[in-house]
């Protein structure tokens, strides 16, 4: 699953691509996910300039000139594709064509993906966010008697923090991922507020670095603890790892736990 900082990478690169465009025609080809009405939708996108592409949370917005927005979220499974004239693509969801016959198409075959129109407003701060910082986290957790890393996956909580970074930000505070949220000491709380800033805008630049027109996919080769081919952190720590219902979870010895 893409996590915030490819989506950043994402949003980026098809700003660069597709804002300014003028939606020429959106077609719906798996409508199991759309809350809206195709022929709602189709009015509410088409004939409408595309303004810009920004990330929040786990989606993508897209912002048109008459005051819409689309959010797409990519689930597991989800891709962004370009095209030129005719989408070629399986598994599509739907597809953009703009005015100078370029086009975008969401495509899953497991057919989760979801475009939403018009979202409502989250609650829960974004993870790069000014709110998401050290007094947010000390408030929050001091209220929480779950897992850290439980609390940092809820998007209800704070949005944007996927499965892969939270086992880096937590690596990178010295939090053991099965920490319990309200057991958590201050200045921990403060290191863990500056990990979740700095491992993921470092994590954008080192996918910018090398894969600059990234617009599908996860780059994961490069995390030091949720990484299947390494065995020891960067400090020589042994890295373990254990399935914690669906998801695996990377840490090691050198973080501390807190109960």
């Amino acid at each position: 699953m893409p996590e915030l900082p490819d989506l950043q990478v994402f949003g980026r690169n098809l700003n660069k691509k597709l804002s300014g465009k003028k939606v020429k025609k959106l077609t719906v080809k798996n409508r199991s996910k759309l809350k809206t009405p195709v022929a709602k939708l189709k009015k509410a996108i088409e004939d409408a300039k595309l303004k810009r592409i920004e990330r929040e949370g786990k989606e993508l917005y897209f912002y048109f000139s008459n005051g819409n927005v689309l959010s797409l979220h990519l689930m597991l499974h989800g891709k962004l594709s370009l095209f030129e004239k005719a989408n070629k693509e399986k598994y599509t969801i739907l597809e953009f064509l703009f005015d100078d016959d370029s086009g975008l198409a969401l495509t899953d075959f497991q057919g989760k993906a979801t475009p939403t129109l018009n979202p409502e407003e989250k609650n829960a701060p974004d993870a790069l966010s000014k709110e998401a910082g050290q007094k947010f986290l000390k408030d929050q957790l001091a209220k929480k008697r779950t897992a850290i890393k439980a609390f940092l996956l809820d998007q209800h909580n704070i949005r944007g923090i996927g499965n892969a970074y939270a086992d880096e930000i937590l690596w990178e505070a010295g939090i053991s991922p099965f920490s319990i949220a309200n057991k958590i000491p201050d200045q921990k709380i403060k290191l863990l507020a500056k990990s979740i800033r700095s491992v993921l805008q470092k994590a954008e630049k080192q996918i910018l670095k090398t894969h600059p027109g990234l617009i599908s996919g996860e780059i994961r080769d490069f995390l030091k603890i949720h990484n299947s081919k390494q065995k020891k952190s960067p400090t020589g720590g042994a890295i373990h790892n254990k399935t914690l219902g669906s998801r695996i979870t990377y840490y090691t010895d050198e973080q501390e736990v807190y109960k």
